[in-house]
């Protein structure tokens, strides 16, 4: 037996590693006869793109009416259990469960990047929504623990993120790489920082000794609103002269892009795990816990943290980094299988529970 999901997160809001996660678990469970649906902030371009039927998620009409037709409200995957950008993230999603188990559909919480979490009233509503879902699972350790810390009880899996089950050998349009003459290239994931930190300086003067030591910059664009003006940003006060990729409306897109590179040098975690999806090795900075526990989990050398940093100390480790570059790609191969096998397990928890409740 299968059943008819409905498919809830940051999907179709211009975040290729929401999408990432969205499409990769939906294009793994169609294979086991369920049907998916999604709610999304461009419900037009999520059917383009990915062939799935969309809702808009900011219409509480198209809601009501797609948790009634579903078996199962699923979210596959994401940090959207945060208060950091705003408490009204929690609240959305929080919920959305309340509409979902009021409707008595199964609710199933997969691949969850939990925190940080803040504040009294976005620990209390992420804490209410983890309670009543019929299975929780995870992407790392330290999920588990934010969860158990407000207080969530019951079987936590500790499974891994749902873009690990995108199609692998997607095909790009373009051919060949980003390369001038005979350089390497390397792909470089920004993302703003708000006050206090001027990302666009730190990565446009490392973009410049990058290109001045024979590595061709390629700057990636993960999510449209936030990376976009940034990386033009980055190119303008360099001369407006290093290449990009932000036309790109799929993550299959970027991922076979950056199959072409040697490297990824990422702050955006998604960055980091479209790379691994496609073998090349990310060098991680971190802004974030979940950044620094993804590349932790790789085991490939520990993400550079903000706190100092300047251009040289990023271009004398991306040096180094990839001087070991044979071994990294030897890691990577194997975290990548163990990583989609891991993913793969979300899909189980699907089908169990699921199927059970269909039995009933």
């Amino acid at each position: 037996m299968a059943g008819h999901l409905l498919l809830a997160g940051y999907i179709g809001c211009g975040n290729h590693g929401d999408n990432a996660m969205m499409y990769g678990f939906a294009s793994v469970a169609e294979t086991q006869g369920f049907t998916c649906a999604a709610l999304s902030g461009d419900p037009d371009s999520t059917h383009r793109d990915f062939n799935v039927r969309a809702f808009d998620r900011r219409n509480n009409n198209q809601i009501d009416r797609a948790i009634a037709e579903c078996d199962a409200l699923v979210f596959p995957g994401g940090s959207i259990f945060q208060d950091v950008t705003s408490v009204r993230s929690v609240y959305y999603y929080s919920n959305l469960v309340k509409k979902a188990k009021a409707a008595k559909k199964k609710v199933l919480l997969l691949g969850q990047g939990v925190g940080p979490l803040t504040t009294f009233l976005g620990k209390k509503a992420a804490a209410n929504a983890f309670q009543m879902a019929d299975v929780v699972s995870v992407r790392d350790p330290g999920s588990v623990q934010a969860l158990q810390s407000i207080g969530v009880r019951g079987k936590i899996h500790v499974t891994a993120d749902c873009a690990f089950l995108l199609p692998r050998g997607f095909k790009s349009d373009e051919e060949g790489g980003f390369a001038v003459g005979g350089m390497r290239v390397a792909g470089i994931a920004p993302r703003p920082l708000g006050k206090g930190r001027d990302v666009a300086t730190l990565i446009g003067e490392f973009c410049r000794l990058l290109y001045q030591s024979g590595t061709m910059p390629v700057l990636i664009a993960m999510d449209q609103e936030e990376d976009v003006p940034l990386n033009l940003e980055i190119s303008k006060r360099q001369g407006g002269r290093i290449p990009d990729i932000h036309r790109s409306t799929t993550p299959m897109q970027i991922a076979s892009r950056i199959a072409r590179m040697d490297c990824v040098v990422a702050m955006r975690l998604h960055a980091g795990i479209l790379a691994t999806t496609v073998d090349v090795p990310p060098m991680m900075i971190s802004y974030d816990p979940k950044v620094s526990a993804y590349s932790r989990m790789l085991d490939i050398g520990t993400a550079m943290t903000l706190e100092g940093l300047t251009a040289q100390r990023m271009l004398d480790t991306f040096t180094a980094f990839n001087k070991d570059r044979e071994r990294n790609v030897k890691l990577i191969v194997r975290k990548r299988e163990e990583l989609t096998r891991l993913a793969g397990k979300n899909i189980e928890l699907l089908v169990e529970t699921v199927n059970a409740s269909a039995k009933i």
